[in-house]
């Protein structure tokens, strides 16, 4: 991969991890409720899935979900299912007035990780999307591997970087919730992104 191309790959790498998505609705999600410093466990689950994805493509696995509709519909629907999951829960958050400095995370670091893995692995949008923009990076002249490790540690320093952005924004938002009546609506709110994150993956085709 020559120096132009990365550049090329890493302003594209910018603009995809900005866009919102599932995933920036589970950082934000994640700060608002367990503020920065344990909510940012859950964009390390992010960017494990992220790596797992990459591989799937660079393995050529990925060609199974553009030539197999069977394996690209069992991922979906359970990516809808499991996006419509976190918004019933975030819907049925209980909402009690906290203190910021005693307030303790219900989930620890461990299951903060596994939850951001669920959310982007669960989105076989995210590994279509892989293997029809990677490719187009490639120097075909050279090893594939090595142009594929440049990659993955690229658009996963900037993820880290933009997650961090929306975990922190949604952490201070919570600094500001003093009743419970504001914790609901932040609840319920995310809650319905949740629901439209689901919505808009139950719409997409191979």
């Amino acid at each position: 991969m020559s120096y132009q191309m990365w550049i090329a790959f890493m302003l594209a790498c910018w603009v995809i991890s900005i866009s919102p998505g599932a995933g920036a609705i589970a950082s934000m999600s994640s700060g608002l409720n367990y503020g920065f410093r344990h909510g940012y466990w859950n964009v390390l689950g992010l960017q494990l899935a992220l790596v797992v994805q990459i591989a799937i493509v660079a393995a050529g696995v990925g060609v199974l979900f553009t030539t197999s509709p069977w394996a690209f519909l069992v991922v979906k629907w359970f990516g809808v299912a499991y996006l419509l999951y976190l918004a019933y829960l975030q819907w049925n958050a209980p909402a009690q007035s906290i203190d910021i400095k005693n307030d303790l995370p219900n989930k620890s670091r461990t299951q903060l990780v596994l939850y951001g893995f669920l959310v982007n692995m669960s989105n076989p949008k995210a590994i279509v999307f892989l293997l029809a923009v990677l490719p187009q990076f490639l120097d075909l002249a050279k090893p594939q591997w090595p142009q594929y490790t440049i990659m993955a540690i690229t658009m996963i320093s900037i993820d880290l970087i933009v997650m961090a952005g929306y975990t922190g924004l949604a952490a201070k938002v919570l600094r500001m919730l003093k009743s419970a009546k504001q914790q609901k609506m932040m609840n319920r709110t995310f809650a319905v992104l949740f629901a439209c994150a689901a919505s808009l993956l139950s719409f997409v085709h191979q």
